[in-house]
């Protein structure tokens, strides 16, 4: 319960630090009112911290100030302690906003005064849980809260590394790094993760794994570090209960606050800290608590949000395509609200789409297993727009083949099919060995350095060709001589990033756990399309006719197999 007593508490710092006196000496001299304020802090979390808990800032005088809220912290607060033993929690936070100490104090705070809690405190390394004389462990941030409570109001309690034990009431704080499965098999009141988005991206996976069944409770407390992490997926979950701490629910920090001409909210400490930052990624992460922005970029993120407002729009309709999984061929749309594929354009009376025009199918292909997205997108190569988008985290390689082909023949346009361009390694291979099996042939293959064609269809990227079809894909957005209408597709642009590797890659990629074995060539929607404008910007060109073999001969049934090639490679 919180608010009970705090009410009587002074916040001014002068008048708190005589009301503290006070109360310590009365504790001392008076066992009943010792008794009493004990019972008084047991009820109310904010009387406690405000009257007994301080804080250490060592830029400030010795580094020792009492814990004194401002309105946001007693919401959080409240907020974290209504949490534990009930649901999870996502901390998104500015730095140097309090999180950590409001969190540790919390579970002090139960450690304190409620029976037989049992809580873990997790950090990415020992150092960080618990080390002695170092500010940054968390438990040398209980040792300090207990270092300034009065003699009497500390339990009996055990210390040793990594654990604190209450003799008193039978609770517990223990401490563990992410160096192995952490909680894998125990039983919490609840976990505190600190500085999650910091955890090395496998560690913070498997800690999401095996704290899942320890408790009902993980506060999971950190400032952004961009999107291929664990730490992103909860923050952007709808399930998990999310509390954001951001600089402008500081009172000091967004004072004099004023908008400038984006329509930001900035202050003189923001524009301070910002001289004091070392580049966009820094403010991004320290400050703004900006996910997207606090990675590497490749696409400017003001153009990116400029095209979901005034580009983006919703499909003017949604439903599966019906066709037969056996031969490609497509049956019929049928609109169904949770469909996966989404249409930008209307099918007559008829179901037909329109036939004055050239169509290319962008892929981009996952394992199929539920891990990452397999996406199919569609463009019409007459108005330069995005037409279609089907996406799918369950489609094997094959199965998403077989849709691509029944997509082709249902925007077959003026010609005898809409052109697929896909990545072929990893599940690109069995993807191709697909389509080719459907004996679809308007398909892409790549130009070797000696002029010939390859033998195994579909684009074979390099980290050099790979910067180039993004980069002229940034350039037609930016231009506007590609129209992208989805939404999704354009805000998943904000997840490319210039990885550690040298490759432009998607920034999920990078997690190690996804099966596909492909993880340069996850992209989801942004490389599906991509790969659709490099396609569409192959528009055919009229030949003289050629003089070949005599028709049926080996040699011409071999030219007729290279001109198909040639031809898809045209379009």
């Amino acid at each position: 319960m919180a608010g009970e007593y705090y009410d009587i508490v002074p916040k001014d710092q002068e008048a708190n630090l005589k009301f503290r006196n006070e109360l310590i000496r009365m504790g001392s001299t008076d066992k009943k009112a010792a008794e009493e304020l004990h019972i008084m802090c047991a009820r109310d979390i904010l009387f406690y911290v405000n009257a007994f808990c301080w804080t250490y800032d060592p830029r400030v005088g010795d580094g020792v100030l009492p814990f004194l809220t401002y309105d946001f912290q007693d919401e959080s607060l409240t907020d974290m302690e209504d949490a534990i033993g009930k649901r999870d929690m996502v901390i998104k936070k500015s730095r140097d906003m309090g999180a950590s100490w409001m969190l540790l104090t919390v579970f002090e705070w139960r450690w304190h005064f409620r029976p037989n809690q049992s809580f873990l405190l997790v950090s990415r390394n020992e150092d960080y849980v618990d080390k002695p004389g170092n500010p940054k462990s968390l438990f040398w941030k209980i040792d300090f809260i207990h270092k300034y409570l009065p003699g009497w109001m500390i339990p009996r309690m055990t210390r040793t590394k990594l654990r604190l034990t209450n003799e008193d009431n039978g609770s517990t704080i223990d401490g563990e790094s992410t160096t192995g499965d952490v909680a894998r098999g125990d039983r919490r009141t609840a976990i505190g993760l600190d500085e999650f988005a910091a955890f090395d991206i496998d560690a913070g996976y498997r800690a999401l794994a095996s704290t899942r069944d320890a408790t009902k409770c993980r506060i999971f407390n950190s400032t952004p570090s961009g999107t291929n992490n664990a730490f992103y997926d909860l923050a952007n979950s709808e399930t998990i209960a999310q509390l954001t701490l951001h600089w402008t629910r500081h009172p000091v920090k967004a004072a004099d606050s004023y908008e400038n001409s984006e329509g930001k909210t900035r202050s003189p400490w923001y524009d301070e800290e910002c001289k004091r930052c070392a580049n966009p990624q820094e403010i991004a992460q320290e400050l703004d608590i900006d996910f997207a922005g606090s990675d590497y970029q490749f696409f400017d993120v003001l153009i990116i949000d400029d095209l979901i407002k005034n580009t983006a729009c919703n499909p003017y309709t949604v439903g599966d395509l019906k066709h037969n999984a056996i031969t490609g061929m497509p049956e019929e749309f049928e609109q169904m609200p949770k469909g996966a594929l989404r249409l930008w354009v209307h099918p007559d009376a008829h179901g037909e789409l329109p036939s004055d025009r050239r169509y290319v199918i962008g892929a981009d292909i996952a394992a199929g297993t539920g891990s990452s997205n397999s996406v199919l997108s569609v463009g019409d190569c007459k108005t330069g727009e995005k037409v279609a988008e089907l996406v799918s985290p369950n489609l094997r390689p094959d199965q998403l083949a077989t849709y691509a082909v029944a997509l082709a023949k249902w925007f077959k346009g003026n010609d005898s099919g809409a052109l697929i361009i896909w990545e072929a390694p990893g599940p690109g291979r069995n993807f191709g060995d697909r389509v080719l099996e459907l004996g679809h042939r308007r398909i892409w293959y790549k130009k070797e350095q000696n002029g010939k064609l390859a033998k195994i269809p579909g684009w074979w990227p390099t980290k050099d060709e790979k910067r180039v079809i993004y980069s002229e894909y940034r350039k037609a957005l930016s231009t506007k001589h590609f129209i992208n209408r989805s939404a999704d597709a354009l805000r998943e642009c904000k997840e490319i990033i210039f990885a550690a590797t040298g490759w432009i890659t998607h920034s999920r990629s990078l997690r190690t756990i996804d099966p596909s074995g492909a993880r340069e060539n996850h992209g989801d929607r942004p490389t599906a399309d991509a790969l659709l404008w490099k396609g569409m910007q192959k528009v055919p060109s009229e030949k003289p006719a050629e003089v070949g073999s005599p028709s049926g001969t080996l040699l011409w049934r071999r030219e007729q197999v290279e001109k198909r090639k040639r031809k898809a490679l045209e379009w």
